[in-house]
Formats: C-alpha cells, structure tokens, sequence
C-alpha cells in the first residue's frame, strides 16, 4: 500500500469528525446549564473550541494533500482524543449523587457478595493476576489492532469502523455523566471493608466530588503489567465510568469487528479479549453486573453506530485518484 498516493478529496467533515462535533456540542450546552455548579466550566469550553478549531483546520491540511496517511492522521487524532473525553465524564457526574450503594446492593442480592471481592481474594497469585493485568493493558492496544487492520486490507471500510469506535464510545461517556457509578475500587475505599464485609452499603451521596482515593489491584507479588495498570490508573482514573463496563462493551464491539473482517484476527485477540473481560471485575474497577451489561449492550451499541453511519453520515468511500 502507497501511504502517500493520492486519494479523491472528501471535501468537508469525516463521520468521526462530524460524531465528535456533535458530542462537544452537546456536552457544552450540559456545561452552560450547569454552570454554576461545575469546577472549571470556562476551561472546559475552552478546551472543546480547541478541538472544534483543531478539527477544521486538519480538514483544510488534508485537501492540501489528500492521502491515505493523511486520512489515518485526521481519523487517529479523534481517537486519541478519548484520553480527554473519558475523565472528562468525571466533572459532569461529580455533581450528582454517587450510585454506588445501589448497584453494591443489586449485586449483594444477585450473588450472595461481592464476585471482585471474592476473586481476586481467592486468585491473587501472581500467576493469576499477572495474565489478567496484561489483558486489562491490552485494550487499547485491541484497538490500534483492529483499526490498522481496517487501514491497511479494507480501507474502504476505515471510515465506518473509526466511526463505530468513537461513537460507541461517547454512546457510553453519556451513560457515565448521567449514571454516576464509580466501581469498587473507588466505593469500597469510601465506606470502609468493614461495611463491605457485612454487606452494608451505604450511600455517600457527592463523596467524589472531592475524594479520588483507590483500592489498590489485587495480588501478593506485584509484577510488570501490575504496576503497569497501577501507574496509569493513578495517572488517569477517576471515580466515573463503572456503568456499563465500556472496557468489556467496546472490546466486544472491536471483536464483532474483527470477526467481520477477518477470522485469523479475530482468533489473534481472543485470548486478549477474555482477559481483559475477567480483569474488569478482578481488579475491581467493575461489578460483575457492569461486565454483564457491557457485554450485552455491545451489541446494541455496535447496531446502534452502525445505523447512524449508515442513515446520517455515510459518504461515497475514499477511493485511489487512479481508480475514478
């Protein structure tokens, strides 16, 4: 594959462009009505005029030289700009009360206890909890994977499959700012292991909106890709995104994908996939309930931005200058 050989210019948006537009808008207006209440609210407009600004300008960059590299760039800077959207849900529901106590409860009552306490208090070999922190840092990586597998052997499907990601993506961030659940690691250190042990679970109402203390993963021996997961959640978790698990619901979507366009990949990822399913809940970011719901609602996520590219922003697909 030429990177560098002319494609037919797209004038305009791409889908990811357009989707990611569409969400800044609509989270603006969520920062203008609760302006008041929120932290920073100028900054975070600020932040969002930047990424409007950044994205028209990469779109005049890219009829200077329409290229398949330089659609990969436009398509891999949006993407990359998850890493700003995803804590980003922390200052929206931080100013709601904390749900936690019901979906302890619920899970209290549907198990008998609490399964990330059970399981990694039973496996905590490094053993065990080393494969399973490898699966856990493997997610973004499973996307890289599937997106150059996209770029490189059906780039006319490249636009679709950026755009499903993304989208599915922000489908769950609106999930998290309106559902505020952050996840044992997160509740369990705010209500002490005493309650947990007993099965009380009380609710604590805007607790993190100033406390982001975390469980520390499990396992006796701390090994390479433990302390990888444990360094990048101090750096960049916070007490958000338990409800449903989007590590468990995009990795089923980016399987779905990867069975789609090829059954050599897909057999690849597996082994990846299913570690990063059972991590979500041994390492205690998620209720078991929250891996379950992921896992369902990939399915209907997947559906759901498909259709929205199909319906709303498809456009002809990018086709070689020499291929007219």
């Amino acid at each position: 594959m030429d990177l560098f050989k002319k494609i037919e210019t797209r004038k305009g948006l791409f889908a990811i462009e357009k989707i990611t537009l569409i969400y800044a808008l609509l989270t603006s207006i969520l920062i203008l009505f609760l302006f008041k209440e929120m932290d920073h609210p100028v900054t975070m407009l600020l932040d969002r005029l930047t990424i409007v600004g950044m994205t028209f300008l990469l779109m005049y960059l890219y009829r200077l030289a329409p290229c398949k590299i330089a659609a990969f760039v436009r398509v891999a800077i949006q993407m990359s700009l998850l890493s700003y959207w995803y804590p980003d849900t922390y200052e929206f529901n931080r100013l709601f009360p904390n749900l936690d106590h019901i979906f302890a409860s619920a899970e209290q009552w549907l198990f008998g206890g609490q399964p990330a306490v059970w399981f990694s208090y039973y496996l905590p070999q490094m053993w065990v909890s080393e494969p399973f922190n490898l699966g856990y840092v493997s997610y973004y990586p499973m996307i890289l994977v599937v997106v150059l597998w996209y770029f490189f052997k059906r780039f006319d499907l490249f636009e679709k499959v950026s755009f499903v990601i993304v989208t599915g993506f922000f489908i769950y961030y609106l999930f998290y700012i309106f559902i505020p659940v952050a996840g044992p690691q997160f509740y369990f250190p705010a209500i002490g292991s005493d309650n947990v042990a007993r099965g009380l679970f009380p609710a604590i109402g805007d607790y993190f909106n100033h406390h982001q203390e975390l469980l520390p993963g499990p396992g006796y021996e701390h090994g390479f890709f433990y302390n990888l997961v444990e360094t990048s959640q101090q750096v960049g978790e916070r007490p958000t995104a338990a409800f449903p698990s989007s590590h468990v619901g995009m990795s089923t979507v980016l399987m779905i994908m990867a069975w789609r366009g090829s059954k050599r990949l897909f057999a690849c990822l597996l082994p990846f996939y299913l570690l990063l399913c059972g991590a979500t809940v041994y390492i205690q970011a998620h209720y078991l309930i929250d891996a379950i719901a992921g896992f369902i609602s990939a399915f209907g996520v997947y559906v759901l931005a498909t259709w929205m590219f199909k319906r709303w922003f498809a456009q002809p697909m990018f086709r070689l200058r020499n291929e007219r």
